[in-house]
């Protein structure tokens, strides 16, 4: 067991699936809250500036949109939030874009603290233990660049040789500018706490580590240094894998609990006022054939607090855990669907990714990859089909009372003396034989 827990990541599949989770989920609320994003995060918002500044001086939040109050910097840190999604979603570089990723969401969120919904406190919560996984592992652009590296330097290179195969200059790059920023914002007293304590403990804790990471594989002589930095990184992994897993089941146990205790899900009403509600009512003709059924109603109702409830109880067994983990991600779809809360639903479904069977992963994966080599091909021969009618298009045709092929190639021959008039020899295509005169 321990053996296990030290010598590898457990969960690549899981942990890459609710990265390119809460990264898409993220990137969508930002996008769709684009048009809005002044009045939920900007200066100009109900939550002003000033009121900002005194409750992170009190609760010691971090948000770097406190470091300047100017349109021009928070639409700077809002395209950030976004560019760093994208690159979180893809695994470039996830150890450097993770810290990205979990500086966006803590900038935005913490700015505004009344924003929020359940759905934002799970990707609160989700972007700070992701930090801590190696969640590019599968299913990114670093997982794809260690392979091309190792195809390069040849079969059955180990870890070691393939690191030093190839230099990473985008990634020494990215260390180097980054550490910069970071200096100036400590120099500048924008990062609170000190060496000993707060987030620029953190932040410059993890961009030594990273720089570590990078000198282990480049410099070192032998292959101890970054065995044991893998040993560290597998089970700091693998902790905060568990800690996502028992955040999960928390969430759902909590939930379910606390409804217990409510008369409306105690007499199995609970779901109908909310079907009657306009803030989630985006289809009301659904919701109302919906609350149309009291018994529908009521299995529900009962339905819901049963599942929460009992989740934690059937990790102890996968058949029952699979079936129950399907029913919940329907239930999530349809909260987005009838309720109209889709990135709290999102948020969810990726949260519950991380009990998914590995082997359903790699079948989804193997789908993935099927569907988008089929789009290639199509996209190939749609393109070869268009270059071939462009091409025909701008061949000139022959003109006008000008002489047909045949009837010129006749012609050719009769003058010749190789042919009779009307008729045409084929065409001779290379090189003529030169008869060798004889001695």
């Amino acid at each position: 067991m321990v053996a296990r827990l030290t010598g590898q990541a457990l969960g690549p599949y899981q942990s890459a699936v609710i990265r390119i989770g809460f990264a898409g989920t993220w990137l969508l609320f930002l996008l769709r809250e684009f048009p809005h994003r002044q009045e939920m995060y900007g200066p100009d918002g109900p939550w002003s500036f000033d009121l900002a500044q005194q409750l992170t001086a009190s609760n010691h939040a971090f948000t770097v949109l406190m470091w300047a109050d100017s349109q021009v910097w928070f639409e700077l840190v809002y395209a950030f939030a976004v560019f760093s999604s994208v690159l979180f979603a893809l695994g470039w570089h996830t150890r450097a874009t993770s810290v990205l990723f979990l500086v966006g969401v803590l900038s935005l969120q913490n700015r505004s603290i009344f924003m929020g919904d359940g759905g934002d406190n799970v990707i609160h919560l989700m972007s700070i233990y992701l930090v801590l996984t190696r969640c590019g592992q599968v299913w990114s652009l670093d997982e794809r660049r260690a392979r091309l590296r190792a195809e390069r330097a040849g079969e059955g290179a180990d870890r070691a040789r393939t690191d030093r195969a190839g230099t990473d200059r985008a990634g020494a790059v990215l260390w180097a500018v980054l550490g910069a920023v970071l200096a100036v914002a400590t120099l500048a007293g924008k990062v609170d706490g000190g060496f000993a304590g707060g987030w620029l403990t953190v932040l410059w804790g993890l961009w030594a580590v990273q720089g570590l990471w990078w000198s282990a594989g480049r410099y070192a002589r032998s292959d101890q240094p970054r065995i044991l930095l893998d040993v560290v990184a597998n089970v700091v992994h693998n902790a905060a894998l568990f800690v996502i897993m028992a955040e999960a089941c928390l969430i759902y146990a909590t939930a379910g609990w606390y409804k217990i205790q409510g008369s409306r899900w105690q007499d199995g009403t609970a779901v109908y006022y909310p079907l009657h509600l306009d803030y989630f009512s985006p289809w009301p003709a659904l919701s109302g054939l919906l609350s149309a059924s009291g018994v529908m109603v009521m299995l529900v109702t009962y339905g819901t607090v049963i599942a929460q409830v009992a989740f934690p109880f059937t990790l102890f067994n996968r058949r029952v855990k699979n079936v129950l983990l399907a029913g919940m991600m329907t239930e999530h779809a349809v909260i987005a669907l009838v309720l109209g809360l889709p990135f709290f639903s999102l948020a969810m479904i990726a949260a519950d990714a991380v009990f998914l069977p590995t082997s359903f992963l790699r079948r989804l994966g193997g789908w993935a990859t099927r569907a988008r080599e089929g789009l290639a091909r199509a996209c190939g021969r749609l393109s070869s089909r268009v270059a071939r009618t462009r091409l025909g298009r701008a061949l000139p045709g022959p003109r006008e009372g000008a002489p047909r092929p045949a009837e010129t190639a006749a012609e050719a021959g009769t003058a010749a003396g190789t042919g009779t008039a009307g008729t045409a020899e084929e065409p001779h295509v290379g090189f003529t034989a030169v008869p060798t005169p004889s001695p």
